[in-house]
């Protein structure tokens, strides 16, 4: 049984759309390559014919893997989150209380996780530490070398 993810409107239609780019142009070259690998000779010494097909498998299965995110997609409805805490979609200004710097994140779902752009996964370990949190508290985050402490100044839709 798969799990469910959460999506905002943008990260939903950005799924729909690598899918219809897998399905509707890559699928169809893919098709192509092995139909041309395929009338070139002898398959059992083909190279060119295995790795079409090897390509053909790959493409498969993240159509596939797509479409089973995409079965399991719910889309956020906003309105409904409490603007008090980090949640979902929150966007959050923290700070390091070992060095001081100042960070803002925005928590969103793992498929539009994207730090270059301050995007930060739910389920990243400080995704995880920042949620539910209020401004004032402490976020106590389990990294790989220890304990984090941030203090939570800013939440913000």
């Amino acid at each position: 049984m798969s799990k469910v993810s959460y999506y905002t409107a943008e990260g939903l239609k950005k799924l729909r759309d690598e899918l219809n780019q897998l399905r509707d142009v890559e699928r169809p070259k893919a098709s192509q390559a092995i139909a041309e690998a395929r009338d070139k000779g002898d398959l059992s010494e083909n190279a060119e014919y295995d790795a079409a097909k090897e390509a053909q498998g790959m493409l498969e299965m993240k159509i596939s893997k797509l479409e089973e995110s995409l079965a399991n997609a719910r889309l956020i409805d906003e309105s409904q989150l409490d603007a008090s805490k980090a949640l979902v979609l929150s966007t959050v200004k923290i700070k390091n209380q070992t060095n001081g710097m100042v960070m803002t994140y925005t928590l969103v779902a793992d498929g539009e996780a994207d730090l270059a752009t301050g995007k930060i996964s739910v389920n990243s370990p400080i995704g995880k530490g920042l949620l539910g949190k209020s401004v004032g508290e402490v976020a106590d985050i389990q990294v790989p070398n220890g304990v984090m402490k941030f203090d939570i100044l800013k939440i913000t839709r």
